[in-house]
C-alpha cells in the first residue's frame, strides 16, 4: 500500500509538472509569435485583405491569420462570379471564405454588389437577345442583391453596394453602364435600398478608384450628398486607394481624405496596393522599357517611402478611417501583374512572393 501510495505521489507530481511546462510552453509560443499588422494597428483600424479561395488553401492561410483581421472576397462574390446564370448560383468560391473567416473569427466585407464589370450578360437581355426593359432588370438586381446578401448576413458587416459608377472623363459624370441605360440613374438608390432591405444591420458603402483626382472626387461627393438628401441609406465611402510610387503627394492625400471626410460618413481603404511603376491609367501593351520587372532596391525604397506617406494620413484621419484593406496577400499574384501593362510583373504589396516582409513592411510599423 505504502509503495502504490508513493507511486501515485509520484505521478500526480510529475504530471502536475508536466502540465506546468505545457502551460508555459504555451504561453511562450503566444510570446514568441511575431506581432502582425493587425496588431500594430489594433488601436487605430481592422487590417484587412483581400483573398482569393485557393489562398486560403496554401501557405498565404497563415501569413494571413498573422497578419490580418479581416477579409475581402477579390472576386468570388462579385455577380459574374458568383451568378453566371439567372437560376444558377455558384456559391462555392464565396462559401470558403465566408467559413474561413468564421472559423478564425475575422471581420469581412462583401465585393461587390452592382458593378459595370465581370457581369453576365444575361442581366441584361431575354433569352432571344432582345434588351430587357427598366422593370425587368431593377427586379432581376433586387433578386440577386436580396439573394447574395440575405446569404452572408451572419458574416459580412459591410458591402460595397455600387462600384465605379462615376466617369472618369471630365465632361461625363455617370459612367454610361447598361444599367444607366436601361434603368437610369436612380439605380444606384435602388441598388442601396435593396440591399438594406435584405440587412439592415450591414454598413453600406459607395467605392471607387482614382480618388484623388480632384474632378473626379468632386463628382464622387456630390453624388453621395445627393443620395443623402434623398434619403438613400448609405453608410460609407470606399476609397479603392490602387497607388503607385509616383502618386498621390502629400498634398493630394491629405485634399482627399480632408474632403472625403467633411462628407460625414465613415471612410474605408478598400483596395490599397502601390505598384512600384509610374502610375499609369490606361492598359496597354509592353514595351522593351519593360521587360526589367527586378524589385530592385530602388524600387522598394520608393515603394516604402510611399507606403510610410499613405500611413502618415490614414494615422491623421483615424477618426473617419474605420477601415483599411490591402488588395491581395503578396508579390506572388497581383491584379496589377497584368494592368496596365499587359504581362508585366509588379511588387505592389507588403509581403514578397516567398512571403517575406519587404523594406515597406518596417515603415507602415514603425511610428510613433
Amino acid at each position: 500500500m505504502k509503495r502504490f501510495l508513493a507511486l501515485s505521489f509520484t505521478a500526480v507530481v510529475t504530471i502536475g509538472i508536466f502540465s506546468c511546462k505545457t502551460a508555459q510552453q504555451k504561453t511562450n509560443a503566444v510570446a514568441s509569435t511575431p506581432k502582425g499588422l493587425k496588431d500594430y494597428y489594433a488601436g487605430y483600424f481592422p487590417i484587412g485583405v483581400a483573398v482569393s479561395p485557393m489562398a486560403l488553401k496554401t501557405d498565404e492561410a497563415g501569413l494571413i491569420l498573422q497578419e490580418f483581421n479581416s477579409l475581402t472576397a477579390e472576386n468570388a462574390m462579385k455577380m459574374g462570379p458568383i451568378h453566371p446564370r439567372e437560376n444558377e448560383y455558384n456559391w462555392r468560391g464565396g462559401d470558403s471564405i465566408a467559413a474561413f473567416a468564421r472559423r478564425h473569427n475575422m471581420k469581412m466585407r462583401g465585393h461587390c454588389l452592382v458593378w459595370h464589370n465581370q457581369t453576365p450578360s444575361w442581366l441584361f437581355t431575354h433569352p432571344n437577345g432582345d434588351t430587357v426593359n427598366r422593370d425587368v432588370l431593377l427586379q432581376r438586381m433586387k433578386e440577386h442583391i436580396t439573394t447574395v446578401v440575405q446569404r452572408y448576413k451572419d458574416v459580412i458587416y459591410a458591402w460595397d453596394v455600387v462600384n465605379e459608377v462615376i466617369s472618369d472623363n471630365p465632361k461625363e459624370f455617370y459612367r454610361p453602364s447598361p444599367f444607366l441605360r436601361i434603368i437610369g440613374e436612380d439605380y444606384i438608390a435602388k441598388a442601396f435600398e435593396f440591399a438594406h432591405a435584405a440587412d439592415p444591420k450591414a454598413l453600406l458603402f459607395y467605392n471607387d478608384y482614382n480618388e484623388i483626382n480632384p474632378v473626379k472626387r468632386g463628382k464622387i461627393i456630390r453624388m453621395i450628398r445627393e443620395l443623402q438628401a434623398k434619403g438613400v441609406p448609405i453608410h460609407g465611402i470606399g476609397l479603392q486607394a490602387h497607388w503607385a510610387i509616383t502618386e498621390p503627394s502629400a498634398s493630394q492625400l491629405d485634399a482627399t481624405l480632408r474632403e472625403f471626410s467633411e462628407v460625414g460618413l465613415p471612410l474605408h481603404i478598400t483596395e490599397l496596393d502601390i505598384s512600384v511603376y509610374p502610375k499609369e491609367h490606361n492598359a496597354r501593351d509592353r514595351k522593351p522599357s519593360d521587360y526589367d520587372t527586378t524589385f530592385t532596391p530602388e524600387r522598394a525604397a520608393a515603394q516604402a517611402e510611399k507606403y510610410a506617406l499613405c500611413f502618415e494620413y490614414f494615422r491623421k484621419y483615424r477618426q473617419h478611417i474605420s477601415s483599411v484593406t490591402f488588395w491581395n496577400v503578396s508579390d506572388r499574384y497581383s491584379w496589377l501583374d497584368n494592368f496596365p501593362v499587359r504581362g508585366r510583373k509588379d511588387h505592389p504589396l507588403l509581403f514578397d512572393r516567398n512571403l517575406q516582409r519587404k523594406p515597406a513592411y518596417d515603415r507602415v510599423v514603425n511610428f510613433k
